[in-house]
């Protein structure tokens, strides 16, 4: 019934828009002009509220980009409508009756419906281009190269209406559900999240890690901490960071342990803290996202084929960039090198799992290198090479480690990649989605009693 109703409510406009922009070509019709101002506070109307559903939506910037949405819809539709009916009225079709068969009269009516349908689609694009969170960079350059070009403009419009239409429902059906268990607090487990960064990434000053995996956990009822090491040290510099910091979380909020979610590298600092500083007993779980526990061997491939002398160049602009960043003391070598599949396998014999902890690993695959964004579009076939599947930068089989794994992937060429396990792109995509995940993953640490 409410599709039936919001299909009548878009043919209406869409007859609205087409009258007030051909309005010109009915002037035999005398009796018409008398409904001109009640068309026009229509089109104005539609113009403001192009969609009575979309009021209903849960926050402001959802109701005003599927306002937008609604608007370049009835673009594409009315301008349709009004293209045939111009072509059809400069060939002489509409000779009798009530239209008017004058070529002079007809350039004017294609210049009202120009005006008219420039108002509609830039209203409707503004919209979207200032509240969509979908489209990215890259498809809001695509829109405007593309309305330019005949045919590509349609193409490039239908994508940008159906990603955003998309986004919309996804975003508002996620708001509703967090609503609807609000009172349950899935995610309220018995000790702390502390969220543990990878390599030559920070989850503090410049840059959110975690995208928005952070606002979903607490608002389900999660109270989280942040690791704070250093973006490129070794596991050992890294893991006396993380060190320091369980115990002072512990210390000041009085939890007695913490549960620890650690992505790529941060996996092997947290490890080499349970095992090694002495406070494993302060942790209740860890649970490693994408962490490479047995080393990439493309990393070992690509150090011996690096000259000392690049290496180093190579690892001065980095540390000197990082520095600005906020790290203390960067060491991009001891980083890179203690990703090594040797240096691992050397590692891991040293690193016993701590008996009281309760380890878990998830782990995914990209299926083709477009599925990844850049770098990992190009690293995915490197790493493929030496390490098979992989998720552009970890190959399959480094991923498990504990008594339960997750390995993940989607239909299709996509794949889910290392960015995509910690939202770094903020990217929606069909078939898995990050945030829930993390939801469904610490309810489960709830469910275990952590």
């Amino acid at each position: 019934m409410q599709t039936l109703q919001k299909m009548i409510v878009r043919i209406f406009y869409c007859v609205v828009i087409i009258f007030v922009a051909n309005f010109v070509s009915f002037s035999k019709m005398a009796e018409l002009a008398v409904f001109l101002p009640f068309l026009l506070a229509l089109f104005l109307f539609m113009n403001i509220v192009p969609s009575l559903e979309n009021m209903k939506m849960q926050t402001t910037r959802l109701r005003i980009c599927g306002n937008g949405c609604e608007l370049l819809g009835l673009f594409v539709a009315s301008t349709t409508v009004c293209v045939i009916y111009s072509i059809m009225g400069f060939l002489g079709v509409f000779s009798v009756g009530s239209v008017v068969s004058n070529p002079r009269i007809w350039l004017i009516n294609t210049l009202v419906i120009i005006l008219t349908e420039n108002i509609v689609f830039w209203n409707g694009i503004i919209r979207v281009y200032i509240t969509s969170e979908q489209l990215g960079i890259r498809w809001r350059v695509i829109g405007i190269l593309c309305g330019w070009i005949p045919i590509a403009h349609l193409i490039a419009l239908g994508i940008i209406i159906k990603t955003v239409s998309k986004e919309v429902l996804f975003e508002n059906d996620k708001i509703l559900l967090n609503k609807s268990r609000r009172e349950q607090q899935i995610c309220a487990t018995r000790y702390p999240i502390l969220l543990v960064h990878g390599v030559f990434f920070r989850d503090f000053r410049y840059l959110n890690y975690w995208g928005r995996i952070p606002k979903e956990l607490e608002q389900n009822g999660a109270v989280l901490y942040y690791g704070n090491q250093q973006s490129a040290a070794s596991v050992e510099e890294c893991g006396k960071e993380l060190a320091e910091r369980i115990q002072e979380i512990v210390k000041e909020t009085g939890c007695g342990k913490i549960n620890i979610i650690a992505h790529s590298k941060g996996g092997l600092d947290s490890r080499y803290a349970l095992s090694k500083l002495g406070i494993s007993h302060y942790v209740a779980s860890l649970t490693t996202i994408n962490t490479p526990h047995r080393g990439c061997e493309f990393a070992d491939f690509l150090l011996s084929k690096i000259s000392k002398r690049k290496q180093d160049m190579i690892a001065k602009t980095y540390n000197t960039a990082l520095a600005k960043m906020g790290d203390s003391n960067p060491d991009f070598l001891e980083a890179v090198n203690d990703l090594r599949a040797s240096t691992c396998r050397e590692r891991n014999e040293k690193l016993p799992d701590v008996p009281g902890v309760y380890y878990q690993s998830v782990g995914s695959k990209l299926n083709t290198a477009a599925g990844g964004r850049f770098p990992l579009n190009f690293s995915y076939q490197l790493v493929n090479y030496f390490d098979g599947p992989n998720d552009g930068l970890v190959g399959q089989n480094s991923f498990r480690w504990g008594e339960r794994f997750q390995f993940l992937t989607v239909k299709g060429k996509r794949g889910i990649s290392h960015g995509d396990m910690i939202d770094l792109n903020r990217e929606n995509f069909d078939g898995f989605d990050v945030r829930e995940f993390f939801v469904q993953l610490v309810a489960d640490l709830k469910k275990r009693g952590y």
